[in-house]
C-alpha cells in the first residue's frame, strides 16, 4: 500500500469511528454536560464538541487562558434561534448529516454565522453557490455580501455579470444599495455588447428613489465607460438627461469626456496611485468581456460545435456536442438562441419507442446542452422556422413508416412546450424553412411520390393559415437557402435527374425570383450562412469519380459570395468541423471560447 494512500485510510477510518461513537453518546444520552436552552426546546450536547466545532462556544465555555468557566448550571440559553434550526446544526455536528433545502438554506447559514460554526457555513455556501440561476442570483449576491462571505458574493457577482443582458432589466437591481449596484457595473466581466445598457440601468436604478439616490450620481460616474457610448447617444441621452444636467459637477465631467472623444485626454486628473496620475472611472474605454461578442458561423455535429471567424480565418470550440445526433436540425432565433432538434437516434432500451427526436438548447455561458421536451413526432428531412417564441418543426418524413408528413410541430420556448399547428398545403420532405416579416416560408423539397417541387408556401400563425407565393425558377431539394441582405438565396440541391450548382433569390417585396449567379459546383446539403453582410456556403454533397465511377462524396471546404464579381470564390479547402455537421450564424464572445 502507499505510504499517503495508508494515511488517508487511518485517517478515514479514525474519523469515521470517532463520529459514529460521539453520534451514540449523544443518543445514549452519555456524559452530557450542557443544555442549549433555543425557544421551548433543551438540546442536550456536550462543551468539548460545541466548543471544538465552534469560536462563540468555546468563549462561552472556556477562559482565555483555556480555563473552564464556572457555571452555575449546565444550561446555555440562546435567544432569537429556531430550534428546529439548532437541532438540526447540533445533529450535523455529531453526525456530518444535514438536510439543507431551498427553504431552509438562509435560515441554517444565518444561525450558523451568529454562532461561528465554520463547518455548517461551508455547507450552507456550497449549496448556494450550486443552486445559482437567474431567479436567485441577486439575492445571492446581496445575502454574501451582508454576511460578509466573499466566495459566495463572488459567485453570485460573476454569474450575474455573464448574464447581464438576461438580467439588466430584472427589477430586484432597483433594489440594490449602491455599494451593491457599483459591484455589478464597474465590472470588467460585464457581459453586455453596449455600455447603453449599463448606462439605463444606473439612471433607472436612480429614478427609483430619485431624492436619496441622485447624490450617488458622482460616484456611479467612475463605473460607467462613457466613452464606449456612440457619440450621438452621449449627445441626446446622456448630456440633455435632466437629473444630470442640474448637478454642475457631473456636467464637467461629461466636458471631460466630450474632450475625449475629440482626442483630446487630461494630462492629469484625480488622484494619483503608484506615483502615476490616476485616470477617472468615466474616462475608461476598456472593452468589458461582453462587447468581444461577433458573429461566428456555427459548425454543430455529433462531436462538437465549433464557430468559424471567416475575417480572422479562426476556429474556436463553442461546446462539446457528444449528445447531438448526426442528421439534426439546428435553428438560431432572433434572441441568439440555439436550438437543435431530432437526428437519427435509436434509443434501444426503450422497446415501445426505440426511435426518438430529442432536443437541446446551447447554453453558451458554460458551454452546456440544456436538454428540452422531445419532439413527439420523430422525424428527419425536416426544418425549423421561428416565430416570437415560437419554433417551427414543418413536415419531414416520419421515421417509423417512411412517409412524408405535412404535420407542423411548434414548440413554445416560455412554456417549455409542444404542440400540432396548422398542417402544410401537402406532404413534403428534403426542403427549407425561412423565418422573415413575422412569417415562416417553407420552400421546395420532395412530395411522398419523391418528385421535387419549387413551391414556395408562407405560413401566418396569427391567422393559423399557409399562403401559397411565386414559385421557384428550379424544382429543387436538399438545398442551402439563407436571408441576405433583405432577399431569401437559395443555393444547389438536387432534382430527379441531377445535382444543381444554380442559385436563386427572392425579393419579399415584389413576391418574385430571380436568377443569382451560380455556385462552382453542383452540390447538395450545402449549409448557406449570412453573416455582417458577407454570405458563406459550407459543405455539401457532390459527385466524385472514384474507380472510373461518379460517387456521391462529402466535401468539407467553405465559399464566399463576391458581390463586386458577382460569383462564389473558394476560401477554404478543408474544414474538417464541417464534416456532418449543420451551419447557423450565431453571436458568440471570441474571448471566452479556446482556439483550435
Amino acid at each position: 500500500m502507499e505510504p499517503m494512500s495508508m494515511k488517508d485510510d487511518l485517517k478515514l477510518y479514525q474519523s469515521t469511528l470517532l463520529q459514529d461513537g460521539l453520534k451514540d453518546l449523544l443518543k445514549e444520552n452519555k456524559f452530557i454536560d450542557c443544555i442549549l436552552k433555543v425557544g421551548d426546546r433543551s438540546l442536550p450536547c456536550h462543551k468539548l464538541i460545541m466548543a471544538a466545532c465552534s469560536p462563540y462556544f468555546r468563549e462561552v465555555y472556556f477562559s482565555e487562558d483555556g480555563k473552564e468557566k464556572s457555571s452555575p448550571g449546565k444550561e446555555v440559553v440562546l435567544e432569537n434561534v429556531d430550534p428546529s434550526i439548532m437541532d438540526m446544526i447540533v445533529n450535523y455536528l455529531y453526525s456530518a448529516e444535514i438536510d439543507i433545502t431551498d427553504e431552509n438554506v438562509q435560515d441554517v447559514l444565518a444561525v450558523a454565522n451568529r454562532f461561528q460554526i465554520p463547518s455548517v457555513f461551508t455547507v450552507c455556501v456550497n449549496f448556494l453557490q450550486k443552486q445559482l440561476s437567474l431567479g436567485s442570483c441577486l439575492a445571492i449576491f446581496r445575502l454574501g455580501l451582508m454576511i460578509n462571505c466573499p466566495r459566495l458574493a463572488m459567485a453570485a457577482r460573476d454569474y450575474i455579470a455573464e448574464r447581464f443582458e438576461i438580467l439588466n432589466k430584472e427589477q430586484d437591481f432597483l433594489e440594490f444599495n449602491p455599494p451593491e449596484l457599483f459591484a455589478i457595473i464597474g465590472s470588467d466581466a460585464l457581459n453586455v455588447e453596449k455600455e447603453e445598457l449599463v448606462f439605463e440601468l444606473l439612471m433607472k436604478w436612480i429614478r427609483k428613489d430619485k431624492e436619496n439616490r441622485a447624490k450617488h450620481l458622482g460616484d456611479a460616474f467612475e463605473h460607467i465607460r462613457f466613452r464606449l457610448l456612440p457619440e450621438k447617444y452621449f449627445k441626446e441621452k446622456v448630456e440633455k438627461d435632466d437629473i444630470i444636467k442640474a448637478d454642475p459637477e457631473l456636467v464637467k465631467k461629461l466636458k471631460i469626456v466630450k474632450e475625449a472623444f475629440a482626442g483630446k485626454l487630461p494630462a492629469k486628473v484625480g488622484g494619483k496611485e503608484d506615483g502615476e496620475s490616476k485616470m477617472p472611472g468615466y474616462l475608461n474605454d476598456t472593452r468589458r468581456l461582453g462587447m468581444y461578442a461577433k458573429d461566428h458561423i456555427l459548425m454543430i455535429n455529433e462531436t462538437a460545435a465549433v464557430a468559424y471567424d471567416p475575417v480572422e480565418n479562426e476556429c474556436s470550440l463553442a461546446a462539446m456536442a457528444e449528445q447531438i445526433p448526426r442528421n439534426h436540425a439546428s435553428i438560431v432565433t432572433k434572441k441568439n438562441q440555439l436550438f437543435v432538434v431530432g437526428g437519427l437516434f435509436v434509443d434501444d432500451e426503450n422497446k415501445d419507442s426505440p426511435l426518438q427526436c430529442y432536443c437541446f438548447q446551447l447554453d453558451p455561458v458554460s458551454a452546456d446542452w440544456i436538454a428540452i421536451p422531445p419532439m413527439p413526432s420523430p422525424r428527419c428531412l425536416f426544418a425549423l422556422g421561428e416565430f416570437e417564441n415560437l419554433i417551427f418543426a414543418v413536415a419531414g418524413k416520419d421515421l417509423q413508416t417512411n412517409e412524408s408528413l405535412d404535420s407542423v410541430m411548434c414548440y413554445d420556448t416560455n412554456k417549455m412546450k409542444w404542440s400540432e399547428t396548422k398542417k402544410l398545403p401537402l406532404k413534403l420532405h428534403g426542403h427549407c424553412v425561412i423565418s422573415g416579416n413575422g412569417l415562416v416560408y417553407c420552400i421546395g423539397g420532395k412530395t411522398d411520390d419523391n418528385k421535387t417541387i419549387n413551391k414556395m408556401f408562407a405560413y401566418n400563425h396569427k391567422k393559423s393559415e399557409w399562403k401559397e407565393l411565386a414559385a421557384m425558377k428550379t424544382p429543387r431539394s436538399m438545398f442551402g437557402a439563407v436571408v441576405h441582405k433583405g432577399k431569401i438565396i437559395v443555393v444547389g440541391g438536387v432534382n430527379e435527374n441531377n445535382l444543381l450548382a444554380s442559385c436563386e433569390a427572392y425579393d419579399f417585396g415584389t413576391n418574385k425570383w430571380e436568377a443569382f449567379p451560380e455556385f462552382a459546383q453542383e452540390r447538395s446539403s450545402v449549409n448557406v450562412v449570412s453573416i455582417d453582410g458577407e454570405l458563406y456556403a459550407v459543405g455539401g454533397f457532390t459527385m466524385v469519380e472514384q474507380d472510373k465511377e461518379c460517387v456521391p462524396s462529402e466535401i468539407r471546404d467553405i465559399w464566399q459570395y463576391e458581390e463586386d464579381k458577382k460569383q462564389w470564390s473558394g476560401i477554404l479547402r478543408e474544414m474538417r468541423y464541417a464534416a456532418g455537421a449543420s451551419c447557423v450564424s450565431m453571436r458568440l464572445n471570441a474571448a471566452k471560447m479556446p482556439k483550435l
